[in-house]
């Protein structure tokens, strides 16, 4: 029911023979899955190897007839959704609906970056002087090192390995080490659809020691991040030593400010929902909820009462709406947020315990009465824990939204249009729902200010992350 876990090497798939190895666990059980093999140092050289070969050659091969193979892997993860499901949701958590939703959405991102890469289009400057053509265009910026996080198996690596492909790049991709499965599923579907060997390549291992490894060769010429700000830092300063091109999709803290001409209990149930979506580990999931006071009591109800109903269990199981955190580490996490609120005189009103004897379980949680100052108001949980606040004034909420150095997400919900404009230009963030959960599309940027990055994946940006610019003066 699981999958076969291996690097994909130049066209090769490489099991464990003489490979350290390490156990992938079920987070709803605290049984091992099975055993992912590291690449050893020779194996990254020869993933190095085989990008410089496969770039050359896929480079040379026409957007059109790279955006066919593209959607033949497109067709082939829609083909064996189930089953790509069924494998993140085991290593992963989440309930089963999501993971289809992701698998699904992966395949639309491939297919929408299959056709934006025949659109690369450059472009002809007239000229000062009869006779000069002044022609510029885009070129693949090379070799890509791309690493993602282990909360979308499929959906992060998909972002990187389709953007590059589209380009016309080769990559050379590390994904979650706690969570293979998605990414091993999907690099199949690239290598059935006739991917050539070295253009994509997959492999796993200490992830400090892969990164370093990586970045520092001279044929990778882009680096492709998403994670945490602290690890996003330090690859940033590695990527800068050899002047690489970067995109860093990095942590979030997102604000949620609902006004009072909303309708509470309406912006609430839309909201709860998406907070509690695997689990609350989601890098845009809304984190710190601004409650205008005239609405307050009944948006808190509201929130509160969904939260209550959440029927937790395995994400395999019908009926189930929350999986387990991912590890055993975000329980401990949770643990300290909650205490860190009750000891600042925050009050539970749902939720705030782990949650049965096996997995890794952790009940929706709603604390409000909360300082500013507090863990849970200033750091990114990353877990189903939601703070509740109320705000009186338009400028008083916007400072304290803004207050973080976090900006990735935000949302607001209004009913007047000035406000809605007005909370869109002044909330500092890379993306911003207005009445809306919809921030991440396959043909819209995705990416942050501040902190929490720099570069966009998706849409045209996302595109043009993996290309150079170079300009042509013709006599």
């Amino acid at each position: 029911m699981y999958t076969d876990l291996k690097l994909y090497i130049d066209g090769q798939w490489l099991g464990a023979d003489g490979r350290k190895t390490e156990d992938v666990i079920n987070p709803a059980t605290g049984k091992v899955l099975s055993a992912l093999p590291h690449a050893t140092k020779a194996d990254l050289d020869a993933a190095l190897a085989a990008a410089d070969k496969g770039f050359k050659a896929w480079r040379a091969t026409s957007a059109y007839d790279r955006g066919n193979i593209m959607r033949k892997a497109a067709a082939l993860l829609r083909e064996r959704h189930d089953h790509v499901a069924r494998v993140q949701t085991q290593e992963q958590g989440k309930i089963y609906a999501e993971s289809r939703a992701e698998v699904l959405t992966s395949a639309d991102i491939i297919d929408w970056y299959a056709e934006e890469g025949r659109r690369a289009y450059g472009r002809i400057v007239p000229g000062r002087q009869k006779g000069v053509r002044q022609i510029v265009v885009q070129e693949p910026v090379g070799v890509v090192a791309a690493f993602t996080p282990w909360n979308f198996p499929t959906l992060t690596p998909v972002r990187k390995i389709a953007g590059a492909l589209a380009a016309g790049c080769a990559i050379i991709i590390k994904a979650s080490e706690e969570t293979p499965g998605g990414c091993v599923e999907l690099v199949k579907c690239f290598a059935d659809a006739g991917l050539p060997a070295g253009v994509l390549n997959l492999v796993f291992g200490v992830p400090a020691e892969v990164s370093e490894h990586l970045i520092a060769s001279d044929i990778v010429k882009k680096v492709s991040f998403t994670g945490s700000i602290p690890v996003g830092k330090h690859l940033a300063v590695l990527a800068a030593r050899g002047m690489k091109k970067a995109t860093m999709e990095l942590g979030g803290h997102s604000p949620v400010v609902v006004f009072d001409d909303a309708d509470p209990e309406k912006a609430a149930d839309i909201i709860s929902a998406f907070k509690y979506r695997n689990a609350g580990q989601v890098c845009i999931s809304p984190n710190r909820f601004y409650v205008q006071e005239k609405s307050y009591n009944k948006f808190v109800a509201r929130f509160t009462e969904y939260a209550k109903g959440i029927k937790l269990g395995d994400g395999l199981e019908k009926g189930i709406v929350m999986g387990p955190l991912a590890n055993a580490r975000r329980l401990d996490a949770m643990e300290g947020f909650v205490q860190d609120a009750k000891d600042r005189g925050g009050k539970v009103a749902t939720g705030g315990l782990r949650h049965g004897n096996q997995g890794f379980f952790f009940q929706p949680t709603v604390i409000t009465d909360l300082p500013d100052d507090s863990k849970l108001m200033t750091q990114e949980p990353f877990g189903p824990v939601a703070p509740i606040v109320p705000f009186k004034t338009f400028d008083e909420v916007v400072e304290r939204a803004n207050s973080l150095e976090y900006g990735l997400a935000a949302y607001a919900f209004t009913n007047s249009s000035a406000q809605a404009q007005a909370i869109g230009d002044a909330i500092q963030s890379g993306m911003v729902g207005v009445n809306s959960v919809a921030v991440s599309t396959p043909e819209t940027p995705f990416g942050g200010i501040k902190e929490s990055g720099y570069g966009s994946e998706g849409g045209i940006e996302g595109l043009q992350a993996y290309m150079n610019v170079k300009f042509i003066s013709q006599a």
